[in-house]
């Protein structure tokens, strides 16, 4: 995202000598990616960034996965995953980063559910770039480049590295933080196509720079010997392992920064839907685009306004892509039937032709307007279940189109 932010202060010119009050020099930190040849950001800390004094592992929550096989579709109720009320309640005392339970996975981008009440420890993602949908609540994301506030509705884009730590606000008014995570084996960044050649969001975007809110003000914390949980490649499952790495000084001591790489939030009813005559394809809902795998969000919106519209998808075979819904809020015409409702993820993997549910297409003729809300995730390499994913199976979402099964073991 070449979009230039600038917070605290920094020196007139970059690489320079910028000194602190007592005449020490701060410490310049580039992070940047894809070694030197893209977005990046300089941050200046009042410590030595690199200054740590212990390392040992972090025992990750459960990651592996099995194969979607034999081959059908699923649906996942996630809400069941921490499911009670009151004092008992599974969220209590939980956080969205220890909390995490793996929903989907392959190699590219790995979808984790949790919901909790408490401040998370300090983490960075070592892997690749997370985008952490606020499915409800209310949150102080706390990052080295500084405080960003999130909401219902917020995507968090929080770059690979980023030190950061979650922090729910008024629970007792708004509930726990619930937290659909995607975690990437890469960048992720505006699709390409709605970027000018410089990086700027083009006027046939859904969205624009105006809608992106990076943090304000550095947060300058003191501390020492401070526990930063590191999830990184390594001999786990999917290749996925876990350090709790010692920082001699709080990594939070930047006084400030400026550049083209810092996390953001992207509220999603700020997402302006593209719509037409007939019945648009995904592509027009896209968010944003990592190595292999497309973010989208089909937002309430007027749809097909031609007489004779067909609202509801039509059935089709992604043959490339495994897709996955998360069902966020309103009504979904073309799962009426499905038992599909909010708190739901559908998976439609490669070599399933789908559609609506038997009778979706005949009730939705007529309609001008969808009130629906949902976040979509596009694969293109197979995606296999998660011991989270696994634990709430409904068991029949994959006959619902026939209305019944016949024989075979699952």
């Amino acid at each position: 995202m070449a979009y230039y932010r600038r917070v605290g202060d920094v020196p007139p010119k970059r690489h320079t000598q910028f000194r602190r009050p007592d005449g020490r020099l701060y410490s310049e930190e580039l992070m940047g990616e894809e070694g030197f040849s893209s977005d990046s950001s300089l941050l200046y800390h009042r410590e030595i960034p690199s200054a740590i004094t212990d390392a040992r592992a972090w025992e990750l929550p459960d990651q592996s996965t099995r194969p979607n096989h034999p081959l059908r579709p699923f649906h996942l109720r996630l809400h069941d995953l921490f499911a009670g009320d009151g004092d008992d309640a599974a969220w209590r005392g939980a956080d969205v980063v220890q909390g995490r339970r793996l929903v989907l996975g392959n190699a590219d981008v790995r979808i984790s559910y949790a919901v909790g009440d408490s401040p998370s420890p300090c983490y960075r993602n070592a892997i690749g770039d997370e985008v952490v949908y606020v499915e409800d609540g209310l949150a102080t994301v706390e990052t080295v480049f500084g405080a960003i506030e999130a909401r219902a509705g917020d995507f968090v884009v929080l770059p690979r590295t980023t030190v950061h730590r979650w922090v729910p606000r008024d629970v007792d008014r708004v509930g726990p933080l619930r937290a659909y995570c995607l975690e990437a084996g890469s960048h992720v960044a505006p699709p390409r196509r709605y970027l000018s050649r410089f990086g700027q969001l083009l006027e046939h975007s859904p969205y624009c720079e105006r809608d992106l809110h990076g943090p304000d003000q550095p947060l300058l914390v003191e501390g020492t010997d401070v526990e930063v949980l590191t999830k990184h490649r390594g001999p786990g499952p999917g290749g996925v392992a876990g350090s709790i790495v010692v920082h001699a000084c709080h990594p939070f001591d930047v006084v400030g920064w400026d550049g083209c790489l810092y996390p953001y939030t992207f509220n999603v009813s700020d997402f302006e839907p593209i719509t037409g005559r007939v019945h648009q394809p995904p592509p027009v809902h896209q968010v944003f685009e990592g190595t292999n795998f497309v973010v989208c969000a089909f937002v309430p919106r007027k749809v097909d306004y031609h007489p004779l519209a067909v609202p509801v998808p039509y059935y089709h075979s992604n043959v490339d892509s495994d897709e996955v819904m998360f069902y966020v809020a309103g009504d979904y015409e073309a799962r009426r039937g499905s038992g599909i409702g909010v708190g739901s993820v559908s998976l439609h993997p490669g070599g399933h032709s789908h559609g609506p549910q038997p009778g979706a297409v005949e009730r939705a003729l007529g309609k001008d307007y969808f009130d629906e809300l949902a976040v979509m995730v596009d694969t293109f390499r197979p995606l296999e279940l998660g011991e989270g994913g696994a634990a709430v199976d409904d068991g029949a979402y994959a006959w619902s189109w026939a209305g019944r099964r016949s024989g075979g073991d699952r």
